[in-house]
């Protein structure tokens, strides 16, 4: 993997860069789409394309469960098991200690989670981690971690750091060893696999400042910032990632995991995140609410049955090119699965557009003028 700047903001510390891997490139600062089980919901690797997106994510724990990393290692690694051959970054599992807390169980190695398909006990360490990741084959690992939750006891952030710390350097140790295996099968599997670090700490200043120094010693091609978007609220999530982004080494790709509103992505970007990844353009999408540069849709609203208009005038979407406010909203009306895939599809677009946006105003140094279009949660279009 290699990682290149290409032009530094003139009025923050944003930067444009370019991250080079074996599957292809991607210009950062990027939007990465979920795809939780080696698929975007709804979506084909051809939408996704179309819609520019240069990488996309996948969950370890839930392809541990199914369909197993040795199926999709003997199915050709994730590209081709899924139909996207381009960049493909997967998660360690680390959230899942977080989203799964009811379900889980610490040991001083790992965790033992109870499947949330059959209830039988699975059981996840740093060196699991890595070996499902690497018979995975994504071009991007992260580095098992304990995502404490917002506001916890002072106790559970402290034990969250040292297993994070502690399984940093177990999961760098077998990742090496495991690369120098390679390769070991009927298929290549990316030896320059990269392996990211995950900066933890909750809002805590002191518990991020340690755990960045712990982990930037141990000189990881990228870092994370994980644990936001958790409960904190934004302007919290923002001063988190001003006291930690800067701790991290500016030659190599920052990543804010988890954080996909237009705003909070603006404030990281200004604060040089280069990466994020979020559910939100097609959970919503599949809720019938669709992001736009003047604000939200919620298209089940009745007075969108009878509007011509496309979801955004001037987006380039096939969704907005081809379909009416009104017809989208009677796909959701009488619950044809298209309704979904077509929302989704735009929201998709929106963020690419979104993060397209920013990486031409850094260009030009505009940046400082550059503000969020509509999300969630903030005024519905009315036109």
């Amino acid at each position: 993997m290699e990682f290149q700047l290409l032009h530094q903001d003139a009025s923050s510390a944003a930067r444009r860069g370019r991250l080079t891997t074996a599957h292809g490139t991607i210009d950062t600062p990027a939007f990465m789409a979920v795809g939780t089980r080696a698929s975007v919901k709804g979506l084909t690797p051809a939408m996704l394309g179309e819609a520019g997106c240069q990488i996309i994510l996948a969950n370890t724990y839930h392809l541990m469960l199914r369909p197993g990393p040795e199926t999709v290692h003997t199915l050709g690694g994730l590209q081709k098991f899924s139909g996207w051959n381009r960049p493909m970054l997967t998660d360690s599992g680390g959230f899942q200690v977080f989203s799964l807390s009811d379900l889980r169980a610490f040991d001083p190695d790992g965790v033992t989670f109870k499947s949330h398909i059959d209830g039988s006990l699975v059981r996840l360490t740093p060196q699991e981690s890595m070996r499902i990741q690497h018979l995975l084959g994504a071009d991007i690992a992260m580095a098992f971690d304990d995502c404490p939750p917002a506001d916890c006891p002072s106790e559970r952030l402290q034990a969250a750091m040292d297993r994070t710390i502690r399984w940093a350097k177990i999961c760098k140790d077998e990742h090496e060893r495991l690369v120098a295996q390679l390769p070991t099968s009927n298929f290549q599997l990316p030896t320059s696999q990269s392996l990211f670090a995950i900066v933890q700490g909750g809002t805590d200043p002191a518990q991020r400042a340690r755990c960045a120094a712990e982990l930037t010693a141990l000189d990881f091609p990228g870092y994370a910032i994980g644990g936001l978007a958790v409960g904190e609220g934004h302007d919290r999530m923002v001063q988190t990632i001003a006291a930690t982004a800067p701790l991290l080494p500016a030659h190599k790709p920052r990543y804010l995991m988890g954080v996909g509103y237009p705003r909070d992505i603006l404030e990281a970007v200004k604060l040089g995140v280069d990466m994020f990844d979020c559910v939100l353009p097609t959970r919503n999408g599949r809720n019938a609410l669709a992001f736009t540069y003047q604000g939200t849709m919620r298209l089940r609203n009745a007075k969108y049955a009878t509007d011509p208009r496309p979801l955004e005038a001037g987006c380039d979407c096939y969704c907005c090119r081809h379909f009416s406010r009104g017809y989208l909203r009677h796909l959701f009306s009488v619950q044809e699965m298209l309704g979904p895939t077509l929302v989704s599809l735009h929201n998709v677009r929106f963020f690419q557009r979104w993060m397209l946006d920013i990486r031409n105003a850094i260009n030009d140094n505009a940046l400082s003028v550059l503000t969020a279009p509509g999300e969630a949660g903030a005024l519905d279009v009315e036109r």
